[in-house]
């Protein structure tokens, strides 16, 4: 069968290096320059630092398969993700852990203690928390919640903590020991030469063809047998019901000599801030020695229709009309939506390399049976 694949990200080339081992016939295209999607990487061409263009994509999972996926491709170096966080002039660890609860309240406490202290400071009168600020104040108390998550969230999302669901900060740990690792997962790494040459390397096999600088246009689905499309879903249809929230980045470049800020990454708390953090880009590939440095200042802000969209939003008003492209789409024939964008959903790199084997073994399941894949593996509702 011949497969068209909108998009050279994760979910292409993992959904076209399963559909070209399997005897299928894959052209990829994308509309940029480049493969990788947002997880795109490449040196800096003045102090040779290995650039996240797009952000920084720090890999952690649980999923052995897809972690033994991934290494087979390429070499992982072990990372850990450290974040600080600059608030009311001082800085802290985050997630929020016993040395930061220590620290910002100038105490001594053992894990225990410190957990009867921040109940006592939290708003026990919440026992059912429906909002961001509900989960924060019944979590870690006015305080806390003030000093690390009020402010960086308003940056973040662009409008207050009350309006987003609790679910956001119920990802957000609070720790009662001294551990400043910001992931959990059993398999914490980086690719040591960045992710592009990695996903060119599961790119790399003789029934995929992929062009660059190629935008899709409805009539191409006719030369193929079926289109994934890991695009906007709204996009697909022309926006024919509106469009879908997106929250952007803008990134701020700046090079220093040495090191600047001495981490990865550094939130910014405080609302007066006006971005949310700085990152510090030759901090992760720290077997790498560099002179200079790369850091790149981010502001987030709302997705105009010609901006690159990052986070979803999913609010009221967006889970609506993502209710009516689903059925949309549902309705359509010949062409399944994955990965981020296509499903609408905020999704980490091992997630989405999951869903793209899932959706590559349905899909040769669904061909051995000479039946349709639908137009979602994964429901995005």
């Amino acid at each position: 069968m011949k497969i068209l694949l909108v998009g050279a990200g994760l979910s292409g080339a993992v959904i076209g290096r399963s559909l070209a081992e399997a005897g299928h016939n894959i052209q990829i295209i994308d509309s940029r320059d480049h493969i990788g999607g947002n997880c795109h990487t490449e040196r800096d061409a003045d102090t040779r630092v290995m650039v996240h263009v797009y952000g920084p994509h720090i890999f952690h999972t649980d999923d052995q398969q897809v972690w033994e996926y991934v290494n087979g491709f390429t070499r992982f170096m072990p990372y850990k993700n450290r974040v600080k966080t600059t608030s009311q002039g001082a800085v802290y660890s985050l997630p929020v852990n016993l040395h930061t609860i220590n620290q910002f309240y100038g105490k001594t406490l053992r894990p225990n203690e410190a957990r009867a202290f921040l109940e006592d400071q939290a708003d026990t009168s919440i026992t059912d928390p429906q909002t961001f600020e509900e989960q924060a104040l019944r979590f870690v108390g006015p305080d806390l919640y003030a000093a690390f998550f009020k402010g960086y969230t308003e940056k973040q999302w662009g409008c207050s903590p009350t309006e987003l669901p609790a679910s956001i900060l119920k990802r957000l740990p609070v720790r009662f020991n001294y551990d400043d690792n910001y992931f959990f997962h059993r398999f914490q790494g980086m690719p040591e030469n960045g992710y592009t040459p990695m996903i060119a390397s599961i790119l790399d096999h003789p029934n995929i063809n992929v062009s660059l600088n190629t935008a899709y246009a409805a009539e191409m689905a006719d030369d193929f047998d079926h289109v994934f499309w890991s695009g906007p879903l709204d996009g697909w249809f022309d926006y024919r019901l509106g469009r879908l929230g997106y929250r952007t980045l803008d990134f701020e470049k700046f090079t220093e000599e040495g090191d600047y800020q001495g981490c990865a990454v550094m939130n910014y708390g405080d609302r007066d801030v006006p971005y949310t953090r700085i990152t510090e880009h030759k901090h992760f590939s720290p077997w790498e020695t560099h002179e200079a440095s790369v850091c790149y200042r981010e502001f987030s802000r709302a997705a105009d229709p010609d901006d690159i969209p990052y986070y979803p939003i999913r609010q009221v008003k967006e889970k609506a009309l993502l209710a009516d492209y689903v059925a949309l789409a549902n309705a359509t024939s010949g062409v399944t939506f994955v990965g981020r964008l296509g499903t609408y959903r905020y999704l980490d790199m091992d997630v989405t390399i999951r869903e793209a084997m899932d959706t590559a073994t349905a899909f040769l399941s669904h061909a051995k049976a000479g039946t349709p894949l639908p137009a979602f593996v994964q429901n995005p509702l």
